[in-house]
């Protein structure tokens, strides 16, 4: 009981490891200059979820422990909102009301991208991109994205638990397949 109360802080570095690789990935120039995200701050926050809920959607298929894993994962990426939002000036009376909105934002792309990824509906995740990612129902970029999540979904089905949690993450490549 008192090891679930304080925390080993074992499940924190692994959460810390984890949203490291989320960050370096999804910080690949090419998604900016092949695949047109905008890099702006609601475009990466948006890159950032993508890879999160990948990640913490593998993570769960490892029963309890993957639960436990993808838990810190999140809850480290949400500490990382935080801290972003004072970095950016955010007063300390206003975070909580912009984490709130934040937190909805989260939670509404994870209920609207989980099933499309789970379905593997490439036409669906697209035109869900193209709405978040994009911040334009028609942008044609937005099927290049989806192809590359699905590959990441793919690619993340067949890694260790132990890689995964120590922060060997293997995304696909960005531009595969991709015209210069």
């Amino acid at each position: 009981m008192l090891k679930r109360l304080f925390g080993s802080g074992s499940g924190r570095v692994a959460g810390e490891r984890m949203y490291a690789a989320v960050v370096s990935q999804a910080r690949q120039p090419a998604f900016y200059a092949r695949l047109g995200v905008a890099d702006e701050i609601d475009a990466r926050f948006e890159l950032y979820t993508l890879h999160m809920l990948l990640l913490v959607m593998r993570l769960r298929d490892d029963g309890e422990a993957g639960r436990e894993a993808g838990q810190a994962l999140f809850d480290v990426y949400v500490a990382a909102l935080d801290d972003t939002l004072r970095e950016l000036g955010v007063g300390d009376t206003t975070v909580p009301k912009k984490m709130r909105k934040l937190g909805e934002q989260l939670y509404g792309r994870m209920a609207t991208y989980e099933p499309l990824l789970k379905a593997g509906d490439e036409a669906g995740l697209s035109s869900a991109l193209a709405r978040n990612v994009y911040d334009r129902p028609e942008a044609s970029e937005a099927g290049l994205l989806s192809v590359y999540a699905l590959k990441a979904r793919a690619s993340l089905e067949n890694q260790k638990m132990s890689d995964l949690s120590a922060g060997r993450v293997i995304w696909p490549n960005v531009v595969e397949g991709v015209a210069a």
